[in-house]
């Protein structure tokens, strides 16, 4: 045999091995994830994106549709997420789970609202985030829903008779919260006593903001942001012995996880969120082991709502007959008739949507004692 022959020979096999991973790649679904997978918002991201290849991986295992998962680093931010969604559809994305932080959300979903991509979001919490978009849903409760039922926490619970805020007049997730929890609050004569700003130019220092809930006596601090200036919030209360309950939301889930910060400020630290890696049900028990088995941590809400995102995924993909071959124009469509019927028990609670996308799920607290969640009404 000449070496001409086995050269072509050769060549034959590596063509024949690169058609054969495409036909492979091609039998999955492909599903994008947009999110900060750097940068410091990580601990969102990265938590989505490990919680949803746990889901993906146990579907797979099921047989039938096949999903792959296309995951995209946008630091949090806008135009890095749209720039993400397009690399996504290039590499033949089909649906997003996407996009994970709030302001990056508005920006991907009016994009994907005029291409026809339906979108999944596990986190993105602003409410303008599914107005007007029927392609757009989510898994977790949107931001007037978590201000106002963190009010409703507070007087159901007596927790206390002053409440102080401080948010960010900056930031979508924080200002959205924050309007609901005040109108809440102001319709339930709930008393607050101080209502402090800062912006993300200002969120080392609080000294002025901690000053004036001292002053003004709060016994409950409500924090309506994210886990990096909370922990600031927690550290320089410390160091002036001020020390009210301090009542967070999903933005501050990740806190325990946070490099360098001492997990005894955060004490006592409420959450109203859906999930806690400390809940003993079977589902809860065999996620939180796989998720510290491959990933070396323990999972935060943003995994649990990206594992729930999933598997809402299959249920619908299945209802609405989608395969590999079906447009991504034509999934939008058929998912959107069929999302409204999908019905979920997950590790954030028995779900199901309406036909604007938002989802319907019972909330819940959790506090912080000795460096864990566990559940506040426990």
């Amino acid at each position: 045999m000449t070496i001409r022959k086995l050269a072509c020979m050769a060549l034959a096999l590596v063509l024949a091995l690169s058609m054969a991973s495409v036909a492979v790649a091609d039998e999955t679904i492909k599903i994008g994830v947009i999110g900060p997978m750097t940068g410091a918002y990580a601990v969102y991201g990265l938590g989505v994106a490990n919680g949803a290849q746990i889901a993906v991986d146990e579907v797979n295992a099921l047989g039938g549709v096949q999903l792959e998962l296309l995951v995209e680093d946008d630091q949090g931010d806008g135009e890095m997420g749209v720039n993400a969604y397009n690399t996504i559809l290039d590499k033949g994305g089909k649906i997003m789970l996407s996009t994970v932080t709030s302001g990056s959300c508005i920006a991907v979903s009016d994009v994907a609202f005029e291409d026809r991509v339906f979108m999944l979001t596990p986190s993105g919490s602003a409410d303008v985030i599914t107005q007007g978009k029927d392609n757009m849903y989510r898994v977790c409760f949107k931001d007037s829903a978590q201000g106002s039922a963190s009010a409703q926490y507070i007087v159901d619970h007596q927790l206390a008779s002053k409440v102080g805020v401080i948010y960010n007049n900056a930031q979508d997730y924080s200002m959205g919260i924050y309007q609901s929890f005040m109108t809440k609050a102001q319709e339930l004569g709930l008393n607050v006593v101080a209502q402090a700003a800062f912006s993300d130019d200002t969120n080392a220092d609080f000294s002025v903001q901690i000053a004036q809930m001292k002053d003004a006596g709060a016994e409950l601090v409500f924090l309506p942001i994210y886990y990096t200036p909370a922990s600031q919030v927690l550290t320089q209360a410390k160091a002036v012995d001020y020390a009210p309950v301090f009542f967070g939301v999903d933005g501050m889930d990740g806190i325990l996880s946070m490099a360098g910060f001492d997990t005894a400020l955060a004490e006592g630290v409420m959450l109203l969120t859906p999930f806690s890696a400390d809940a003993q049900d079977e589902l809860t028990v065999s996620f939180v082991t796989k998720y510290e088995a491959q990933y070396g941590g323990v999972p935060n809400q943003f995994a649990a709502d990206a594992y729930d995102g999933i598997y809402a995924l299959y249920a619908a993909i299945n209802a609405a007959g989608i395969t590999v071959e079906t447009s991504f124009e034509d999934a939008c469509e058929k998912l959107i008739a069929a999302f409204p019927s999908v019905e979920i028990t997950g590790l954030t609670g028995t779900m199901k949507w309406d036909a604007t996308g938002e989802v319907e799920k019972t909330p819940t607290a959790v506090v912080i004692k000795d460096g864990v969640y566990v559940g506040a009404d426990n």
